[in-house]
C-alpha cells in the first residue's frame, strides 16, 4: 500500500536534526568566545602586562626643550674692535699657538638683561697674567656694549651667583710672578646702568711657602760694597 512507503522519512529527519544541532553548537562556541574576550577572561590580553605607554592616564614623555647654551661670540674680534680697550692690551692680544688666543670667556646673568652677558679676560701666553677684564652687554641688533673694564694687571673677572667678582694680585718688591704677596677680591653689582662696588676682601699669603720669603729677602738685602784695592 502507498501509505507504507513513508518509511525512509525518519532517517531524513534525523539528518536534518543533526545539522541543526551542529549549527547551534558552533554558534554557542562563538558566543562563549566573544563573551570571554568582552568580560576580561582569559584571552589575548593574558599574554603579558600592557605596555606602560598604553595605560590610560599615563602622561607621555616630555619633549626635550631646545638647549639654553648661549650663542658664542668672537671674543678676540670683540676686544680688538672695542675703542674702550687700551692699545697696550690690544697689542698683547696675540695668538700663543697657531690661532689660539689667550682669552677666557664666560657667559651669565649680570646686568638683568634677557640675554647672557659676556665676561672676557685677556691673559699673557707664558704666565697667564691677566692684562684686562671686560663685561659686554648685548644690545639691539646683535651689538655688544662694554659696560665694565679693569686694565690694572694682574686682574681677573668672574661671575659668581649674579655678581661680578674681580681679583687683583698684589705684588711686593721681589715677589715672583708665580707667588704674589696677596690679592684683593672686589665684588661689583649692577645698579641699573653701571657696576658699583659692593664690598672687597684683602687676602695676604704666607711668605714662608713657595720660595717668596727667600726671594723677598734677597731683594731687600743691600749689595756688598767692593773693597778698595790695596
Amino acid at each position: 500500500m502507498r501509505g507504507l512507503s513513508a518509511g525512509p522519512e525518519p532517517s531524513a529527519a534525523r539528518g536534518t536534526f543533526q545539522a541543526v544541532s551542529t549549527a547551534v553548537a558552533v554558534l554557542a562556541a562563538l558566543a562563549l568566545l566573544v563573551s570571554a574576550c568582552g568580560t576580561g577572561g582569559t584571552g589575548a590580553r593574558d599574554e603579558g602586562p600592557a605596555d606602560a605607554s598604553s595605560v590610560a592616564g599615563t602622561p607621555a614623555a616630555p619633549t626635550p626643550s631646545p638647549s639654553d647654551t648661549p650663542r658664542p661670540v668672537d671674543a678676540v674680534r670683540l676686544v680688538k674692535d672695542d675703542p674702550k680697550v687700551s692699545p697696550s692690551v690690544k697689542r698683547g692680544l696675540k695668538p700663543c699657538v697657531a690661532d689660539e688666543y689667550p682669552v677666557d670667556v664666560s657667559y651669565g646673568k649680570l646686568t638683568g638683561s634677557s640675554a647672557d652677558d659676556i665676561v672676557i679676560n685677556v691673559l699673557t701666553c707664558g704666565d697667564a697674567v691677566g692684562l684686562g677684564a671686560y663685561v659686554y652687554r648685548e644690545q639691539a641688533g646683535d651689538h655688544y656694549e662694554n659696560v665694565f673694564a679693569a686694565e690694572d694687571p694682574p686682574v681677573y673677572a668672574e661671575i659668581d651667583r649674579g655678581d661680578l667678582v674681580v681679583t687683583k694680585q698684589v705684588y711686593e718688591r721681589g715677589d715672583p710672578v708665580s707667588n704674589p704677596s696677596g690679592e684683593d677680591v672686589i665684588t661689583y653689582r649692577w645698579s641699573g646702568s653701571r657696576f658699583t662696588k659692593a664690598f672687597s676682601t684683602r687676602n695676604e699669603y704666607s711668605k714662608a711657602v713657595g720660595g717668596s720669603a727667600a726671594a723677598s729677602k734677597a731683594a731687600d738685602e743691600p749689595e756688598p760694597v767692593p773693597e778698595p784695592p790695596s
